[in-house]
């Protein structure tokens, strides 16, 4: 497969506010991924990741898909390849990835699918959306992180009803459960996750970024480590600080304050 090809097939764009969106570009397929479209993925979210002028970034995929996972007739080429070539790992990169990454789910969102939206740190999709683990199904084993996170999004009993019967679960029961921030109508889910991305980029950046790691880091243990994290790193960043980046920060609190009116609770 040529380069321009697989180029076409996870397109990559940018916009002057600092948002970028990845789209994985097969709709005919229903955006199932050959082993050139994930190398290529992996790729395009760490370069997305080391981009300075990136602010956010939005996966998404193009006609009636998200992704619909691997494409099955190339299957012994992705499941016999390097499992621990991380950078080849779309979602080894996502999950390193600084940026916040929000999930805009069209539609089908199937098994390796639904590995790459838990990958996203905020997801949005639309009410009709499909989310669907068919690893049971076709004698496939996990190896994207979907047997151990969709439990502790939704639940162990409901991730067990869907994994272990491969039934999908709707972008509105998604919502119901807490696996979307946002179940949209049709056509509408780029432009929600747009209006999410707009409201990160107002924030201070530099926070964002803080944030969105001691969120995720703090997931990876239990909650007495990931407190002791929060202030280890609260810590070191305000004994990083100047007495001039408190002076800015306390003129900015007190210029925002005087424009938001006083709370009547």
């Amino acid at each position: 497969m040529d380069q321009t090809r697989i180029e076409n097939l996870i397109l990559v764009t940018r916009d002057q506010n600092g948002i970028a969106t990845i789209t994985i570009n097969r709709p005919k397929s229903l955006n199932s991924l050959t082993r050139p479209m994930i190398v290529r993925l992996a790729r395009q979210i760490n370069a997305l990741g080391k981009d300075d002028s990136v602010r956010v970034i939005i996966l998404t995929g193009s006609g009636r898909a998200f992704c619909s996972g691997v494409d099955l007739t190339a299957a012994e080429e992705v499941f016999k390849g390097d499992v621990k070539d991380v950078e080849a790992d779309p979602v080894a990169q996502m999950e390193q990835c600084k940026k916040p990454i929000i999930g805009a789910i069209n539609g089908f969102a199937v098994t390796a699918g639904f590995e790459i939206a838990l990958a996203c740190d905020i997801l949005i999709a639309s009410k009709g959306a499909k989310f669907m683990d068919t690893h049971s199904r076709f004698g496939i084993f996990p190896s994207w992180g979907l047997s151990q996170k969709l439990s502790r999004v939704i639940g162990a009993n409901r991730a067990r009803e869907a994994s272990l019967t491969a039934m999908p679960i709707s972008g509105e029961q998604a919502e119901r459960w807490g696996l979307v921030n946002h179940a949209v109508e049709e056509g509408k889910v780029l432009k929600k996750a747009r209006e999410v991305a707009e409201a990160i980029i107002k924030n201070n950046q530099d926070m964002v970024l803080k944030y969105k790691a001691v969120i995720n880091d703090g997931l990876k243990l239990d909650l007495a480590h990931a407190l002791s994290l929060e202030k280890e790193r609260a810590h070191a960043y305000y004994n990083g600080m100047t007495k001039d980046q408190f002076q800015k920060m306390q003129e900015f609190i007190a210029g925002r304050s005087s424009k938001t009116p006083s709370s009547k609770l």
